[in-house]
């Protein structure tokens, strides 16, 4: 019985930006307000750079559509609307750690990378460039501690995301190696959680990714 409420589940979430997405576009087509020059699309990690620093993000013309929780799969469902459908010139793609946190079950490394390529295909093809994002560094996921170590995965998937990305010409935000202790883990001066970052944390992140974008 545990499935009966499941047919009625908005799982991917698209509701959760609705409301800012109509805004948005609605915003655009009266003049308002231009184009985001960039979406930052991920999870929680994304989701609370827009709680911890939004005067950064309003400064630059760039949207947060960050959700907690959510794997590549979630991501992946949700891309049109709240990233092909705004037109940003670009759009940042940090997202993996839930994936081998297994929120969503277990995966494979190479299939959560197969759904960012996925996501920067659909980026290409709808005349939006492209950033990708190496996952943050993490000693311990604590609300999935049976994962046992993720840092083997990170790796893995940062090698493939890494190779990707110099082999296509994209542009790639290395927030992972300015974020790491010696250990593997996020520098504690730099988190919240062990995989959660500060708002210290968030301001490397942004001047990783200024610098990438040639915005700085």
């Amino acid at each position: 019985f545990a499935q009966d409420n499941q047919e009625d589940k908005d799982w991917p979430r698209f509701s959760y930006y609705e409301a800012k997405n109509a805004a948005q576009k609605a915003a655009v087509a009266d003049g308002s307000a231009e184009k985001p020059l960039a979406v930052l699309f991920g999870d929680s990690i994304t989701r609370n750079w827009v709680r911890n620093d939004a005067p950064w993000l309003d400064e630059h013309n760039f949207v947060g559509r960050g959700i907690g929780g959510q794997t590549t799969m979630h991501m992946l469902s949700r891309f049109r609307p709240d990233v092909i459908e705004l037109e940003p010139e670009y759009v940042v793609i940090l997202a993996g750690i839930n994936d081998i946190a297994r929120n969503n079950g277990y995966i494979k490394v190479e299939h959560i990378f197969g759904n960012l390529v996925s996501m920067v295909e659909l980026a290409k093809a709808n005349g939006i460039k492209p950033v990708m994002c190496t996952v943050l560094p993490a000693r311990e996921i604590g609300w999935r501690l049976r994962v046992g170590d993720p840092r083997p995965s990170i790796d893995s998937l940062n090698t493939l995301i890494r190779g990707y990305a110099a082999q296509n010409h994209i542009p790639l935000a290395e927030y992972h190696d300015v974020m790491m202790t010696p250990e593997g883990g996020l520098i504690p001066e730099f988190e919240t959680d062990a995989v959660h970052p500060n708002l210290a944390g968030y301001k490397v992140m942004e001047k990783v990714l200024l610098e990438t974008l040639g915005k700085n």
